[in-house]
């Protein structure tokens, strides 16, 4: 694994693999400190502070699981026909002030409170209703229920003092309802992660502007801010930076004084005009490695210091992630290295990447000794075959951002893989389940 500094790996010496980048940045990373307390309303996609305890049962008492009749399920211990007569009819809700006695059933709906005499619920549709002189007679048919059936016991869900959701959940949707079910109002999150970024290059040039002949527009602040906002980080956006060393100081300097993390594109190569290596080798402890990747191969990484202490704001410190200048290196470059990262640095809890299993339907060229990420597209298998397939997603070069917007996830050819044949199953990462 390789030390944080400025290494010489990037000067020629051997490639490290991605899972060899990917450990060395989760091991040198501590997550930020900083809560608040937000609405539910207002806490999706937000990383929970403190373990979050039930104050009550869930459900807080045995209830019907569905529409029918609740009896004592002793009575079926004769294994013949029961027959019940019907005492009236409990909603969701209401109150029964009485007990249900020997012989006797009460018509019951779903998630109404199981009356005292009461544990079993045949389902309306297997019970045959009859008139009697008394009211209505419920019979049973032998086996169409079992004692204590279609009961919901009191705390099955959740009991009372135990933990509905743990620190370091990324709260999504169906949690906050849950937060809701148990009678929360709000929540109480870490802060959102602060990320410093900005584009550098003499070429590029913001939308809108003049174009002049050998520049491009730049895409990379627009793509990565939104990739950002999809992990739920605060975005600072420091704009285009030429390729100045006084220029990319200045820059970097406001971003450490006010950023978590620092988020560039561009300038990690081996060209002249590449001076953030330079700068930050007197800002900071970072390290530049050419990665065993494609595309991607240059990346850069540590901590920056800060003009007043080692650490800022959140008590820790300022990060570093340099990324590629290429549209697409960029892009895949935060995926495979920083998005992990942000959500470690946030507080969240470490789940394993989503990995689909998908047969590909061309050969793809490939030697071992680098992990290739193509941009593709997963559909259900073709004429009705089972599983899904994956195919390429119009050029892959590093530059072109048409194929990465027409595509829907990524094929990973892993670092020891070889040539892949149409119809072997490679693993793919989904865009939905990178964010």
């Amino acid at each position: 694994m390789p030390e944080l500094g400025v290494s010489p790996l990037f000067a020629g010496e051997r490639h490290l693999s991605v899972d060899e980048a990917r450990a060395a940045i989760a091991a040198a990373l501590v997550p930020i400190v900083g809560t608040l307390t937000l609405p539910v309303g207002e806490a999706l996609g937000r990383v929970l502070a403190d373990d979050l305890v039930s104050p009550i049962d869930v459900p807080a008492h045995d209830n019907s699981a569905m529409d029918g009749y609740a009896f004592d399920g002793g009575a079926l211990a004769t294994g013949g026909d029961v027959a019940l007569r019907c005492i009236g009819t409990l909603l969701a809700g209401a109150p029964f002030g009485g007990a249900v006695g020997a012989g006797e059933c009460l018509r019951i709906m779903t998630g109404a409170v199981l009356p005292a005499g009461a544990d079993t619920v045949v389902p309306s549709e297997l019970a045959r209703v009859e008139a009697d002189v008394d009211g209505e007679r419920v019979r049973i048919a032998p086996g169409v229920v079992r004692a204590g059936e279609n009961r919901r016991r009191r705390g099955e869900d959740l009991a009372v003092g135990r933990a509905a959701l743990r620190a370091g959940r990324v709260l999504r949707p169906a949690d906050l309802g849950l937060v809701a079910s148990l009678g929360f109002e709000r929540v109480t999150v870490r802060r959102a992660l602060r990320v410093a970024l900005f584009s550098t290059g003499d070429e590029i040039r913001a939308p809108g502007e003049p174009l002049p002949a050998g520049c491009v527009y730049d895409s990379n602040r627009t793509s990565l801010a939104a990739a950002l906002q999809r992990l739920g980080c605060e975005v600072i956006d420091l704009g285009l930076v030429r390729d100045d060393p006084a220029a990319l100081t200045a820059t970097l300097q406001r971003a450490v004084a006010s950023a978590d993390v620092v988020l560039t594109s561009g300038g990690v190569s081996m060209g002249e005009a590449d001076h953030v290596r330079a700068v930050l080798a007197r800002m900071g402890e970072v390290a530049f490695w050419k990665v065993a990747m494609r595309p991607g191969r240059p990346f850069a990484f540590g901590p920056l210091h800060r003009s007043d202490a080692a650490t800022g704001p959140s008590g820790t410190p300022c990060w570093l992630f340099a990324l590629p200048g290429n549209p697409v290196a960029a892009l895949v470059g935060f995926y495979v290295f920083a998005r992990d990262a942000l959500l470690q640095l946030a507080g969240a809890r470490a789940t394993p990447l989503p990995v689909l299993q998908a047969r590909c339907t061309s050969a793809i060229r490939k030697r071992p000794g680098r992990t290739e990420f193509q941009r593709g597209i997963v559909e259900p298998g073709a004429d009705g075959a089972r599983g899904w397939q994956v195919r390429l997603a119009g050029s892959q070069g590093a530059g072109v951002l048409r194929s990465m917007s027409e595509a829907n996830c990524l094929v990973v050819l892993q670092h020891a893989q070889g040539a892949v044949a149409a119809g072997d199953a490679v693993d793919v990462w989904l865009f939905d389940g990178l964010v």
